[in-house]
């Protein structure tokens, strides 16, 4: 177990030599997951809506984490690590004029605990990548532990904004907001994406990018083939402690050796 686990990290460490891009991480949770191992403390979650994975279950990953809004309320964030929360995602704005009132609560809460944290933005088509980032930057104060997302999907139910750009000029909007946010805070975003957004855009095209996918019913390597991601929201009706209702969970592609040295830039 260990020894694979430390090849992993020096492939890791190999892969990721310089700022180029993110490294061709195709690690699977066989790979990695001993869950009889001591040294790993596997979370304590419940889903309410559970599906049945074929062979390759979210739960042999051992690094998970939550992406909250408003619509989680408070959050006990020190019980909620104590369970197995490892980082956060914290919605901050969307659009050009939209913040999210409980962000600064939730990041303040996170940080309070311990918990490493991000942002995320949640794209509209009709304002610019340059309205929106700018707006974002307003809200978002430096010092996150982990980078920040964009988040980039349809949005049909949105009463005011329900266009569809072709797949070209989504990459050109994603690259400007991406390159406004790396430029001020020092770390390239990630990306969110959906699995039917990624297919009508192939948003994957996108240059030194890593993403984040949605599949609730099927692993990535399944739902995305070939599709190198870094993080993995497995489920929409997580059940967390220290958490109201249900919650969004995600995984990171990695032990927490890899984890560690990712989440510090390294």
């Amino acid at each position: 177990m260990r020894s694979v686990v430390t090849l992993a990290v020096l492939a890791f460490v190999a892969l990721s030599c310089g700022r180029g891009g993110p490294p061709p991480q195709r690690l699977e949770p066989q790979a990695f997951a001993d869950t009889t191992s001591p040294a790993l403390i596997f979370p304590k979650f419940a889903d309410a809506d559970p599906h049945e994975w074929d062979g390759r279950h979210p739960g042999l990953y051992p690094v998970h984490g939550l992406d909250v809004s408003r619509w989680q309320g408070a959050i006990d964030w020190r019980t909620a690590r104590a369970n197995g929360v490892s980082f956060v995602f914290i919605k901050a704005t969307e659009g050009g004029d939209v913040a999210d009132p409980m962000f600064d609560t939730h990041r303040q809460g996170a940080q309070d605990a311990g918990v490493p944290w991000g942002a995320y933005h949640y794209y509209y088509f009709c304002r610019s990548a340059r309205e929106q980032a700018r707006w974002f930057i307003k809200n978002v104060p430096k010092g996150a532990d982990l980078p920040h997302v964009l988040d980039m999907e349809w949005t049909p139910h949105s009463r005011t904004c329900r266009i569809r750009p072709d797949g070209r000029k989504v990459r050109a909007e994603a690259q400007r907001f991406l390159d406004i946010l790396e430029r001020h805070y020092g770390r390239r975003p990630i990306v969110y994406t959906t699995v039917d957004f990624f297919a009508d855009t192939q948003i994957d095209r996108l240059p030194k990018t890593e993403f984040w996918l949605r599949s609730v019913a099927g692993h990535p390597r399944q739902v995305y083939p070939g599709t190198i991601w870094r993080f993995w929201q497995y489920t929409g009706t997580g059940l967390v402690p220290g958490v109201d209702g249900r919650v969004d969970i995600n995984t990171f592609n990695g032990p927490p050796e890899i984890w560690a040295r990712w989440k510090s830039g390294g």
